[in-house]
């Protein structure tokens, strides 16, 4: 073979075995990096595997929906423990338990579960699945205000009955004291009878003669003091009736110029006019308001416009005033005639009530409040504390600055207790004593009240020019 072909054969075999050996370790390398991918593959399947049972596909797409915040420092599952604790917390308190979700939850359902069966004692839970802490948090919380309004009302309830039992306490001591001056004095006067006994006692032994001579001076003491007195009365008896002459001349002239004033006329002044009228609310407004004193509670009587108050004080309507302004109030209807329906300048009016001053009124005589055939012991006091609630005053005797005098039935008189009555009851005197001045100061009341023309007012007449008849049967009225 010629060298140059010789040559030409060894390139081509050493070029073919290079050829072979580089297919060969490409192949190698191809079947190592192959199965390496094919190890990563599966692990990469395994690891989406473990990913897929920690969240799902769409889950892991919604994370920070679902999670919400997660610091940079946080993986997302630590960042949900955190929330799960705080929840956790806030269910049960203290410190987060170093143990499972599962635990934890189920721990907090327990919790949860005892509270709702506690709240139910106090609140209704239909479905306890669907009813959340913080419902019934709320309706707890409501229920404890109501609890503590309740309890605030029971608190004043009590200082009032406090504040009650102290001023009965009051009244007891003070009956108590005047029970002991009430035995002193009967003491005085046991003793004085026992003084008086003893001297009768003492006259008895003296000799008829002796006596005899005494009473023949005392009688004609008597005698001569009975003479002077009677000749005295006698002497003021011409006199009156010289001074009754001659003032009764002096009315009939006085009266032949001017006829006497009419002393209800103060009464027939009315205090206001209705500006409004709201008949579905049975609320009527008035054209008096705070500028001219009126406050909440005021009653009226109303009267026809353009007619005068009748005398016996009866009107169409009574109203009692619930809000006030300044230039008007508003008042609801209390008692009122279908027939007679109030009209725009209807007037009003009430006997106590005076925009400008304060009446002063005068009560004497027994009264039932109630209307039930009886005598109120205290009906005075209540009709007193009515006067001055709505501004007027009341004095003990009547004078010449008497507006009013509000008159009861004539007070009644018992008989003389006996002694063997007074054995029985010592404080009958004193009962007898107190009905007898009761009457003399009825009687002394109405008649100065005529003399000085003052207006007397019966208790009916009364309500009904204060707007109170219908009220007055009510309970509370006084």
């Amino acid at each position: 073979m010629p060298p140059r072909r010789r040559k030409q054969s060894n390139a081509m075999l050493y070029t073919l075995i290079i050829f072979v050996g580089l297919f060969i370790a490409t192949t190698t390398i191809a079947v190592v990096y192959y199965v390496k991918a094919e190890e990563s593959r599966t692990k990469g399947i395994d690891l989406q595997n473990e990913l897929t049972n920690f969240a799902s596909s769409r889950d892991q797409q919604n994370i920070g929906n679902i999670v919400g915040a997660k610091p940079g420092d946080k993986s997302w599952i630590g960042t949900m423990v955190d929330y799960l604790d705080k929840a956790t917390v806030l269910i049960k308190g203290g410190v987060p338990e170093s143990t499972s979700a599962e635990v934890k939850i189920g721990n907090a359902i327990e919790e949860t579960a005892k509270a709702k069966e506690l709240a139910q004692k106090y609140i209704t839970i239909e479905d306890p699945n669907t009813k959340g802490l913080t419902q019934i948090v709320t309706e707890l919380v409501s229920i404890l205000k109501t609890t503590k309004d309740s309890e605030a009302n029971t608190l004043s309830l009590l200082a009032d009955l406090q504040q009650r039992f102290k001023e009965a306490d009051q009244d007891h001591n003070e009956k108590e004291q005047q029970s002991i001056i009430d035995k002193e004095r009967l003491q005085k006067l046991v003793d004085n009878a026992l003084a008086d006994y003893n001297q009768l006692k003492a006259t008895l032994r003296q000799s008829t003669d002796e006596q005899v001579r005494e009473l023949a001076v005392k009688l004609d003491e008597a005698d001569a003091n009975v003479e002077s007195m009677r000749n005295d009365l006698l002497k003021t008896q011409d006199e009156l009736k010289d001074v009754t002459k001659k003032m009764m001349i002096a009315q009939k002239e006085v009266m032949e110029i001017k006829p006497a004033p009419d002393p209800n006329e103060s009464a027939y002044k009315p205090d206001g006019e209705v500006i409004l009228i709201n008949d579905m609310a049975k609320v009527i407004h008035l054209n008096i308001g705070s500028n001219d004193h009126v406050y909440q509670g005021l009653t009226f009587t109303v009267y026809d416009r353009g007619s005068s108050i009748s005398p016996d004080g009866k009107g169409k309507a009574e109203i009692e005033v619930f809000d006030v302004e300044k230039d008007y109030s508003a008042a609801r209807i209390t008692d009122s005639d279908i027939k007679k329906p109030i009209l725009l300048g209807d007037l009003v009016a009430n006997l106590i009530w005076d925009s400008n001053e304060a009446n002063i009124f005068v009560i004497a005589g027994d009264f039932d409040l109630n209307r039930d055939g009886k005598i109120d012991l205290y009906a005075q006091d209540k009709i007193k504390s009515l006067i001055e609630k709505w501004g007027g005053t009341v004095a003990d005797n009547l004078t010449i600055d008497t507006d009013y005098v509000v008159l009861g039935n004539q007070p009644e008189t018992p008989m003389k207790p006996s002694m063997e009555e007074l054995e029985i009851d010592p404080r009958a005197m004193d009962k007898y004593d107190a009905a007898v001045r009761d009457l003399d100061r009825y009687n002394d009341i109405y008649n100065r009240a005529q003399s000085l023309w003052i207006p007397i007012f019966r208790y009916e007449r009364f309500l009904r020019f204060i707007g109170y008849e219908t009220q007055s049967t009510q309970a509370g009225a006084f």
